[in-house]
């Protein structure tokens, strides 16, 4: 037997978005409806590439860099190690990290207590430059958090331009308040799009019951 974990956000009006910002929360219209005489009920959905959980594709931080079709299916399903951090009040370390003994080409999911709110929080756990430096020292395959950005006050960017510029996959925006840190069979799928620099996704995790 096993249980399926869903460990995305649900896209909502009021759903949390980065820094509050109200140009990125996702527009839904309904243009038919069976109440005013028409055949079918139909919706319009106005969509920020980087709302709810998604997969950042290089292009977001680096010029000229590679856009989201470029991501495969292979490189977004299989193993990942589901790893608590729920004990860091501010950043991911090197330090905090070097315990869980990480392996090249792991996957890795950051649980923290990002994952225990709906709300924004502007003080959101976020991965600090080092602990980046370690991951791409380390040669990990791919790297998904549980807060809407992978970093937060760092100029230029660091973490985010590491982790590209080494092909290492991000994802954002995960929830894994009710999943236990383990190993576990992971797949996102992000929309088919092209050309961009991020896509929505839903992405869930299969392990034993």
């Amino acid at each position: 037997m096993f249980k399926i974990y869903d460990i995305s956000m649900t896209i909502d009006p009021s759903m949390q978005v980065y820094k509050n910002n109200e140009t990125k929360l996702p527009k839904i219209t309904n243009v038919s409806n069976h109440d005013n005489g028409q055949a079918v009920y139909e919706s319009r959905l106005d969509l920020d590439v980087h709302c709810g959980t998604h997969v950042d594709a290089p292009l977001h931080m680096l010029k000229d860099g590679e856009t989201i079709e470029t991501i495969g299916l292979e490189q977004l399903i299989g193993y990942a190690r589901v790893v608590d951090l729920t004990h860091c009040e501010v950043c991911i370390t090197r330090a905090d990290l070097e315990p869980f003994h990480l392996q090249r080409n792991e996957w890795v999911l950051f649980k923290t207590r990002n994952s225990f709110s709906e709300a924004f929080d502007f003080n959101f756990v976020f991965l600090r430059e080092d602990g980046a430096r370690y991951l791409v020292e380390l040669g990990i395959r791919g790297l998904g958090t549980d807060a809407l950005g992978i970093e937060r006050a760092q100029p230029e960017y660091p973490t985010h331009r590491a982790l590209f510029r080494n092909n290492i996959i991000i994802v954002e925006g995960l929830r894994l308040k009710d999943v236990t840190p383990g190993n576990y069979f992971m797949a996102i799928a992000p929309l088919k799009l092209t050309g961009l620099d991020a896509a929505p996704a839903r992405a869930f995790l299969i392990g034993g019951m």
